[in-house]
């Protein structure tokens, strides 16, 4: 990646966190004022929080502005991996889904990934994502699909993650024509998105519908009951995204009020109790985002259900810290162990997939 690629990714992940933060009270935290948030902040983390804060400032509460927030401005594509946009069938009784196919090659049989973007279910595209997924292509030498799933409120959980199983039921389906090993594909996505993969790698498993050989969980929003009926640590959450937030994606995306027993699991991977069976995977979170303990629990379930599992905890990091301060030392170590995991899911470090 380019300097100015990268400032341009730096950029967008700025304004696209900064358009998932809201503004008020936290939620759970006896004494906020007394609490600096910067003060559990990794060092070299603190001034990227610190720009993100001063955007907080200056922004209306989610819970007011979502639809606003939706029609930001969009990083441009690379030039030098092909990215086309394509319409394909929904799944049974529902619309037709965007798609953005990058780096096909026919006449291939290269490993494939199907991205979900973030955005705590009520905010983001699939066509802000394209320069990430494009950098991903590029490094892995892959093809990216990454869906335009319909966000929340509007659409609850049943329609996007439909729409995230057409996509991947498409992939699968049209490997030959894209170049795809059809027994190499993940699923991949960032908080919010990193909660669709983890449902559609549930989907696939409980439909038997497409064998997945990873999936990829970037600080994945996994669990309704963080914030709403569990409380956090106040120096948890502070930045990046917070419980109110959280409520009010979880509430928008399940159509109820998150944390009670009425809240079903097929829309909450936290909530359902089988997980053996599922791919290998990877999650990735900072240690004081809000995603964190529901995160270690879920790799922990994971583990104990016998699936390969690694997880990587970075301390100090706050939701999002790798997209708005990459040139880290800790942003890169995160991204290097994701892209390391997705080699050896790919079977592209020289083990057998």
């Amino acid at each position: 990646m380019t300097l100015e690629r990268r400032d341009i990714l730096r950029g967008a992940a700025l304004a696209g966190l900064g358009a998932t933060l809201p503004t008020g009270a936290l939620a759970n935290a006896a004494s906020p004022t007394a609490i600096d948030p910067i003060a559990a902040v990794a060092p070299e983390l603190r001034p990227a929080a610190r720009q993100i804060q001063a955007m907080v400032a200056a922004m209306p509460p989610i819970t007011q502005a979502y639809r606003t927030m939706r029609a930001g401005p969009q990083p441009p594509p690379a030039t030098d991996i092909p990215q086309v946009e394509r319409r394909i069938p929904g799944a049974a009784g529902q619309p037709p889904v965007t798609i953005y196919v990058i780096n096909a090659k026919p006449g291939t049989r290269r490993p494939a990934i199907l991205h979900t973007h973030g955005g705590g279910y009520i905010v983001g595209s699939a066509k802000g994502s394209i320069l990430q997924c494009q950098d991903l292509a590029r490094q892995l030498d892959c093809v990216v699909v990454t869906v335009e799933y319909r966000l929340a409120p509007e659409t609850t959980y049943v329609g996007s993650v439909a729409d995230n199983h057409a996509a991947l039921l498409w992939l699968h389906a049209n490997a030959a024509t894209l170049g795809v090993d059809p027994a190499r594909i993940a699923v991949m996505g960032e908080s919010a998105g990193g909660g669709h993969a983890a449902l559609l790698a549930l989907m696939a498993r409980d439909r038997r519908s497409v064998p997945l050989c990873a999936q990829v969980l970037i600080y994945p929003m996994l669990d309704d009951r963080t914030g709403s009926t569990r409380a956090v640590p106040p120096f948890i959450g502070r930045i990046g995204w917070d419980a109110p937030a959280n409520i009010f994606g979880w509430t928008s995306f399940l159509g109820q009020a998150p944390g009670g027993a009425a809240v079903p699991a097929a829309g909450v991977p936290a909530r359902v109790r089988d997980l053996s069976g599922l791919p290998p995977t990877f999650i990735a979170v900072g240690s004081v985002d809000l995603f964190v303990e529901e995160d270690v629990d879920y790799a922990r379930r994971l583990i104990v259900a016998g699936v390969p599992t690694e997880l990587v905890v970075t301390p100090g990091g706050f939701h999002g810290f790798d997209a708005v301060a990459p040139d880290t030392g800790l942003a890169r170590r995160f991204t290097a162990a994701k892209i390391a995991a997705l080699r050896r899911a790919f079977g592209s470090d020289g083990t057998a997939t």
